[in-house]
Order: C-alpha cells, then sequence, then structure tokens
C-alpha cells in the first residue's frame, strides 16, 4: 500500500537563485527560528524540489531545527532537455559540480557563512551528493543517501571524509547490493540501515516516517550546531 506524503506542518520557505554561469538554479531554502545546520537537498532521477518526498523530510527535519535547501539541479533549459532525453539526470559529474557550486556559494553569503552543512541526496542525486562531500571535505560535514546510488560517485569514493549513512528499502534488492559494494570503497565512517518491508521510493506507510527519523538523527549527531538566526534569502 502506498501512501501520499505531505510535510508534518505547513512549511514556510524563501526561494533563492543561485548563479550558474550566465543562468540559475532555483530553489526554497526552509529556516527554522533557531537551526542547528543546513540540509542541502539532492534529488534523484526525474524529480526536482517539489517532491513530495524530500518536501515530507524536509518538513521533519525542520521540525527537528535544521535549515534546508531544496533545489533543482539542472537549470530550466537543461530541465527541457532532460523531459526528452532523460540523460542530465544521470550526468554525476555535473550535479556534483552543482552541488559544490551551492556550497560555495552558502560559504560565501554572511547569513551562512558559518552554518554546518550537510547533504541530503536520493536515488541519482546521492551519488553527486558524495562526489561533492569528496570535494568540499571542510565544508560538508555528514551524508545521508535514501534509496541512493552511492556507486555511482566512482572514483570519488575512496576520498569522502564525511560520515555517511545509506538507507535503503529491505524490498530494493538491487541497490543494497550497490550500497554495499560503495562501501567497500569508502575508508570513512559509513552504516547501510536497511529498512524492512520498503521499496525503492518508500512510499509503503510509514517508511518515509523512518527515513526522516533517521536523517534527523544521523545529521544531529555529526553537525556542529551552532545556533544561528533566521535571515532572508
Amino acid at each position: 500500500m502506498t501512501t501520499t506524503h505531505r510535510p508534518p506542518d505547513a512549511r514556510t520557505t524563501t526561494p533563492v537563485r543561485i548563479p550558474i554561469g550566465e543562468q540559475w538554479l532555483h530553489g526554497d531554502i526552509g529556516w527554522p527560528e533557531r537551526a542547528h545546520g543546513l540540509i542541502v537537498f539532492a534529488h534523484g532521477s526525474g524529480s526536482g524540489r517539489h517532491s513530495p518526498r524530500n518536501q515530507f523530510v524536509a518538513g521533519a527535519l525542520e521540525q527537528r531545527g535544521f535549515a534546508t535547501l531544496l533545489l533543482d539541479l539542472l537549470t530550466a533549459d537543461e530541465e527541457l532537455v532532460d523531459s526528452r532525453t532523460a540523460h542530465l539526470r544521470f550526468d554525476i559529474e555535473r550535479l556534483a559540480r552543482r552541488l559544490v557550486t551551492v556550497v560555495d556559494w552558502l560559504r560565501g553569503r554572511r547569513e551562512t557563512a558559518s552554518t554546518a552543512i550537510g547533504l541530503f541526496g536520493a536515488s541519482t542525486g546521492a551519488g553527486a551528493a558524495l562526489v561533492a562531500a569528496a570535494a568540499r571535505p571542510a565544508d560538508i560535514l555528514a551524508v545521508v543517501s535514501r534509496g541512493g546510488r552511492p556507486d555511482l560517485a566512482g572514483m570519488a569514493l575512496p576520498a569522502v571524509a564525511a560520515p555517511t549513512l545509506l538507507i535503503v528499502g529491505g524490498l530494493d534488492t538491487p541497490v543494497i547490493q550497490m550500497n554495499r559494494d560503495a562501501m567497500a570503497r569508502m575508508p570513512g565512517q559509513v552504516v547501510l540501515d536497511i529498512v524492512p518491508g520498503a521499496t525503492h521510493l518508500f512510499e509503503e506507510a510509514g517508511m518515509l516516517e523512518r527515513v526522516a527519523a533517521l536523517a534527523g538523527t544521523w545529521f544531529g549527531r555529526y553537525l556542529i550546531r551552532p545556533v544561528v538566526t533566521h535571515a532572508s534569502a
């Protein structure tokens, strides 16, 4: 049985535009009154910042005191191309470069210059998140993958220093093995948490709540938590 997921409570977000050359990435920042850190979401294949699943997890993390940034990793023009070809969503190097640009953008803003940053990656976005974590080890302090493809991080895996939690549905057999293969190449702290009874998208009743709880605990353990107050984006 599948369920329709909505954020635990109505979310209040601020739209942001992040420059990528002569174009822009569009995102939405959700910022609790006193945030412990900021979690950037890297969506999966064919998804985006409006994904109900990512919205749900973001809302749950905000309730636990984390700011969130949901964004589209492709520009508007690229989204049009990808809607026809479905190949840009698998361009892990491109997506990882975008995440690095986003992290650098956050570091360059007064409001987020010292905020602890974590990454939440889903599906192919998890591979991009790990490549970005390898590229910015001093800035990305923790990574969580939901139904992810960490194997797509390839040669970057041995360079990932951030503590990483890999969450996979117990019924998602091929992806379980892909995650185990990736773990074997990661020298840092990495944990595989298999959620019994869940499929790839965690659509079953109660499963996405479990993902949100696991992610919140992981980020709570590894993100530095300076108290920061809300500032307009």
